[in-house]
C-alpha cells in the first residue's frame, strides 16, 4: 500500500508555488460564496418580494455575468490578469457590502447586475494565471487544483451560509464581501509583479497586436464554445431540477440529498489531481471530454430505466462525477490550448461567456419542461442533448487532428 503515499505526492508535486498561492486565493474567494445560493430565499423570505421578482433578479445576474465574461476577456489581454483579478475581487467584494444595504427592488436589479460584471469578470483573468503559471506537462493538474479550492470553498460557503441565513440574512453580505476583500489582499500580498517573479509587471507589447488571433474567428473554437454551452446546459440541472426530482420523485429526505451531493465532492477532492496527473501526458483532452460527457449521459439515463430509490441518486451521482472529472479539467486546457499570450483573455471570457448563458437558461428551461411534462421527458431530452454534445466533441476532436497533420 506504500504506492498510494506516492501516487498522491506525485499528483501535487511539480507545481509552482504561485500556483498553489492561487489555488489558495481562489478557496478563501470561494469560501464566502454564501450571497448567490441564498439569493432567492433573501428575496422572498427576508424583503418579502414574490418568486417571480426573485427569478428575475437571479436571470439580471446571469446577464451580468456574460456581459462580465466579454468584459473581463477583453480587459485581461489589455492590463493583464493580476491587475484585473485584483480589481474584481476588491471592487466586487464592496459591492456585495452596497447589495446588502439595499432593499428597493430596482436597486437591487441595478446593483446585482453590477455585482455580476465585477464577479464574473475574475474568471477570465483566473484562468489567464493558471496557465501563466503552470507549464504544458501540468498545465491540466493546475486547473483542477484550482476546481479542488473552488468545490472545497463552495461547499464551505454553503454549509456556513445556511448557518447564517438562518439568523441573519444580511450577515451573509458583509463575510461575502470581506472575503473577496480578504482575498485581494492575499492576492496583492504574494503574486503581485513586485513580490513573484511569475507575474508579469506589465503586458507585453513586444509581439505586434494582431499576433493575438481573436477567437471570434477560430471557428473550431466557436464549435467548442458552443459544446460547452450544450454540456453545461445539462449540467447545470444538477443544482436546479436534480434536487426536486430526490425529493418529489425519489422521495428522499433533505438529509438524504445533502449526502448524495457531498458524495461528488468529496469523490472529486480525493480522486480528480490523481486521475488527471495519470492522464494528462496523454494529449487526448477531446477524446477524454466526449467520454465524459457520455458518462453524465448515462448519469440522467439512470433515472429512467433503473427502478428505486437512494440507490438510483447514489449510482447517478458516480456516473456524474466520473464524467466531470474526465471532462471538465481538459475543457480548460482545450481553451488555453487555442491561445497566445496576446489573446488568452479573451479566449478565457469567450468561455466564461458560455457558462454563463447556460446558467441562464439552464435552469429556466430545465424547470419549465419538467413542470409542464414531467421529469421523464425532461431525462429524455438531457440524455439526448449530452449524446449530441458527446459526438460533437469527438467530431471537433477529428477536425483538429486533421488540421494539425
Amino acid at each position: 500500500m506504500s504506492f498510494v503515499p506516492k501516487i498522491y505526492k506525485n499528483a501535487y508535486s511539480g507545481l509552482s508555488p504561485a500556483t498553489w498561492w492561487l489555488s489558495l486565493v481562489m478557496l478563501i474567494n470561494r469560501s464566502g460564496t454564501m450571497v448567490v445560493p441564498f439569493m432567492t430565499l433573501y428575496m422572498t423570505q427576508a424583503l418579502h418580494y414574490n418568486i417571480a421578482k426573485a427569478g428575475m433578479v437571479m436571470a439580471i445576474f446571469g446577464a451580468g455575468a456574460i456581459c462580465g465574461g466579454f468584459l473581463g476577456g477583453k480587459l485581461t489581454d489589455k492590463f493583464g490578469f493580476y491587475n484585473i483579478q485584483l480589481s474584481a475581487l476588491l471592487c466586487g467584494g464592496t459591492m456585495f457590502i452596497v447589495l446588502g444595504q439595499m432593499t428597493d427592488y430596482a436597486s437591487i436589479c441595478i446593483c446585482t447586475f453590477v455585482l455580476a460584471v465585477l464577479n464574473e469578470s475574475f474568471r477570465p483573468a483566473n484562468s489567464t494565471a493558471i496557465a501563466q503559471y503552470s507549464n504544458e506537462q501540468n498545465r491540466t493538474r493546475c486547473y483542477s487544483l484550482n476546481r479542488l479550492s473552488i468545490n472545497l470553498g463552495w461547499a464551505l460557503g454553503s454549509a456556513v451560509g445556511g448557518f447564517i441565513a438562518s439568523r441573519n440574512y444580511h450577515l451573509l453580505f458583509w463575510i461575502d464581501g470581506l472575503t473577496n476583500i480578504g482575498a485581494a489582499l492575499l492576492l496583492r500580498s504574494v503574486l503581485s509583479p513586485q513580490r513573484n517573479v511569475q507575474t508579469p509587471a506589465t503586458k507585453s507589447t513586444s509581439a505586434p497586436r494582431q499576433s493575438g488571433k481573436s477567437p471570434y474567428t477560430d471557428k473550431l473554437y466557436l464549435f467548442f464554445v458552443l459544446l460547452t454551452i450544450m454540456f453545461s446546459y445539462s449540467f447545470f440541472q444538477l443544482f436546479t431540477t436534480v434536487p426536486v426530482f430526490y425529493r418529489v420523485g425519489l422521495k428522499l429526505t433533505e438529509f438524504q440529498i445533502g449526502c448524495v451531493m457531498a458524495v461528488n465532492g468529496l469523490i472529486i477532492a480525493i480522486v480528480e489531481m490523481v486521475l488527471v496527473f495519470k492522464l494528462e501526458q496523454k494529449k487526448k483532452n477531446l477524446q477524454f471530454i466526449s467520454v465524459g460527457v457520455l458518462l453524465i449521459a448515462l448519469a440522467f439515463l439512470t433515472y429512467n430505466i433503473v427502478p428505486g430509490t437512494l440507490a438510483v441518486a447514489v449510482v447517478s451521482t458516480l456516473f456524474i462525477t466520473v464524467g466531470e472529472m474526465l471532462s471538465m479539467p481538459f475543457m480548460n486546457s482545450f481553451m488555453i490550448s487555442r491561445t497566445n499570450e496576446h489573446n488568452r483573455g479573451q479566449y478565457a471570457g469567450l468561455y466564461t461567456v458560455a457558462w454563463s448563458v447556460a446558467q441562464v437558461i439552464g435552469p429556466f428551461t430545465g424547470t419549465q419542461l419538467a413542470n409542464k411534462y414531467g421529469f421523464t421527458s425532461l431525462w429524455w431530452c438531457i440524455v439526448a442533448m449530452s449524446v449530441a454534445t458527446a459526438i460533437g466533441f469527438r467530431y471537433l476532436q477529428f477536425s483538429v487532428e486533421k488540421r494539425n497533420k
